[in-house]
C-alpha cells in the first residue's frame, strides 16, 4: 500500500538541492532579507556595536530562526491563500482588528520612511556634500518612480539584484582589524547581565530583525508572484504545494541568513572600530559612518557610506509597499505590483502619499532619533499580536485547507511570538 504523500514533500522529480535550484528559489525572501538591513537597521547594529563591542554578536543567531520561520509563515500565508495578510483579516475576522494593524503599520512605516530618507540624505551629503533636503526628495521621488513605472517582473529582478550592495558591509569587516576569536566568541557564547542598557539593546536588535512591515510585505509578494508565473494558489492547488513550500523555505532561510551575516558584520566593523576607540553612542548610521572616517580611513568610511544609500534604495520601497498592500487590502482597492498605474491607482497612491510623507518628515523640527524611538514602540506593539494573529491564521484549516503549520513551523513560531511579546513588554517597562 503506497504511503499518502504530505502536503509539504515535494513531488518525485522536483526535490534536490544544487547552486542553480537555489538561485532559482531566491526572489520575495531575499528581498525581504535585505530590506531589513535598512538605514535605521544599520544605526541599531552600529550602536549595539559600539556599545557593547562583540558583547551582543549573539543575537544575530538567537534571532535568526525565530526570523526565519515567522518570514516563512507570512509567505505560506499569502501562497496558500492568494491574498495578503490584510485580506486575510477582512475575511476571516473582526473589522476593528484589521483597522488597528493597518493603522499602526502605516504610522510606524512613514516614520521609518522619514528615518531611512533621512540617513540616506546625511550619507550622500557626507560623501559629496549639498543640501541632505534636496536628496531626501530627490531619493523620495526616484523610489515612487521605480516602484509606480517599472513593469513588476523588471522591478522585481532590480531588487533582487539590489540585494548585492549589502555586500558592501563585508567589504568594511575585511578592511578593519577584526579579532576574530574576540568575534566569534561573543558570537557563539551568549552573554547576558540583566542590566537595563544591555536588555534594552537586545530588544532593539528584536525589533529591528523581526518588524511587522517585513510580513506584509514577503506576503504580498508571495502573492504578486503567483500572478507573475500563473500559478493558482495552493489552497485550489494543493498537489502544488510540495514544490512552492520548498521554494518558500529556502528562498526565505538564505534571505534571512544573509539579512543576519551583514547585521553582523556591521557589529564586528563598529566593534572593532568605534568601540575599540572609545566611541560608544551612536543615534544615526550617518553618524556611524562619520564616526569610522578618522579611526579605520576614508575607504572604510566610503564604503560603510555609499552602503547606507544602497540598502535605503532597496527599503524604501519595501516600507511604502507593505503599506500599500495594508490599506488596499484594508479597502478592498486594486492591488499589486504587478498591475499599471491606471488599473490600481489607490495602490500607487498609498505608495506615494507614505513615501512623499517620510519625505515630508525631514522638512519638520521633529527629532528623527525620538521619531525612529517611536516607531520602534509602536512596531514593538504591533509585531506580537500580528504574529499571534498570523499563527492563528496559519493553523485555521478554513483558510489554509490541508496546509495548516507542520509541528516544528508551529512550535518556533509561538516561541518567536512569546519572545516579541516578552521584548515589547520589556520596551515599555524601561
Amino acid at each position: 500500500m503506497t504511503q499518502a504523500r504530505h502536503p509539504d514533500e515535494p513531488l518525485p522529480g522536483q526535490a534536490g538541492k544544487g547552486p542553480e535550484r537555489v538561485l532559482r528559489s531566491l526572489g520575495p525572501g531575499l528581498v525581504t532579507g535585505a530590506a531589513d538591513d535598512d538605514p535605521s537597521g544599520i544605526a541599531t547594529y552600529s550602536q549595539v556595536g559600539a556599545q557593547f563591542g562583540f558583547g551582543l554578536a549573539w543575537t544575530m543567531l538567537f534571532s535568526f530562526p525565530l526570523m526565519a520561520v515567522i518570514q516563512a509563515i507570512s509567505a505560506r500565508i499569502g501562497c496558500v491563500t492568494g491574498v495578503g495578510i490584510a485580506q486575510n483579516l477582512r475575511r476571516h475576522y473582526s473589522p476593528w482588528l484589521l483597522r488597528g494593524v493597518v493603522l499602526l503599520l502605516v504610522i510606524a512605516n512613514v516614520i521609518n520612511l522619514g528615518a531611512d530618507i533621512g540617513a540616506m540624505a546625511a550619507a550622500l551629503g557626507l560623501l559629496i556634500g549639498g543640501p541632505e533636503r534636496l536628496y531626501a526628495v530627490l531619493f523620495g521621488v526616484a523610489c515612487i518612480l521605480l516602484e509606480t513605472f517599472l513593469s513588476y517582473a523588471r522591478y522585481a529582478a532590480i531588487l533582487k539584484w539590489a540585494t548585492l550592495s549589502l555586500f558592501t558591509y563585508v567589504a568594511v569587516v575585511f578592511a578593519v582589524h577584526v579579532p576574530w576569536d574576540q568575534a566569534l566568541y561573543g558570537t557563539l557564547v551568549p552573554h547576558l547581565t540583566f542590566k537595563a542598557d544591555q536588555a534594552m539593546a537586545v530588544v532593539a536588535v528584536l525589533g529591528t530583525t523581526i518588524s511587522p512591515y517585513l510580513f506584509f510585505w514577503q506576503a504580498g509578494q508571495e502573492v504578486e508572484e503567483l500572478h507573475r508565473r500563473h500559478v493558482k494558489p495552493l489552497c485550489i492547488a494543493p498537489r502544488e504545494a510540495g514544490p512552492e513550500l520548498a521554494r518558500i523555505r529556502t528562498d526565505t532561510l538564505v534571505g534571512m541568513g544573509i539579512s543576519n551575516a551583514i547585521a553582523l558584520c556591521i557589529i564586528f566593523a563598529t566593534a572593532a572600530t568605534l568601540h575599540a576607540n572609545g566611541v560608544t553612542e551612536i543615534q544615526t548610521s550617518s553618524q556611524a559612518a562619520e564616526a569610522l572616517r578618522p579611526i579605520a580611513g576614508v575607504f572604510t568610511f566610503a564604503i560603510f557610506a555609499l552602503g547606507i544609500v544602497a540598502t535605503g534604495m532597496l527599503a524604501v520601497p519595501v516600507l511604502a509597499g507593505s503599506a500599500a498592500y495594508g490599506v488596499s487590502e484594508l479597502f478592498g482597492w486594486r492591488e499589486g505590483l504587478d498591475r499599471r498605474l491606471r488599473e490600481a491607482k489607490a495602490f500607487y497612491a498609498t505608495i506615494a502619499v507614505a513615501t512623499l510623507g517620510g519625505v515630508a518628515l525631514n522638512f519638520t523640527s521633529i527629532d528623527p532619533i525620538k521619531a525612529l524611538y517611536w516607531s520602534a514602540v509602536v512596531n514593538g506593539l504591533l509585531a506580537a499580536p500580528l504574529m499571534a494573529v498570523m499563527m492563528i491564521i496559519a493553523m485555521n484549516p478554513r483558510i489554509m485547507g490541508r496546509l495548516t503549520l507542520p509541528r516544528p513551523m508551529f512550535l518556533v513560531g509561538w516561541l518567536a511570538t512569546f519572545v516579541m511579546a516578552l521584548a515589547s513588554i520589556a520596551f515599555l517597562v524601561w
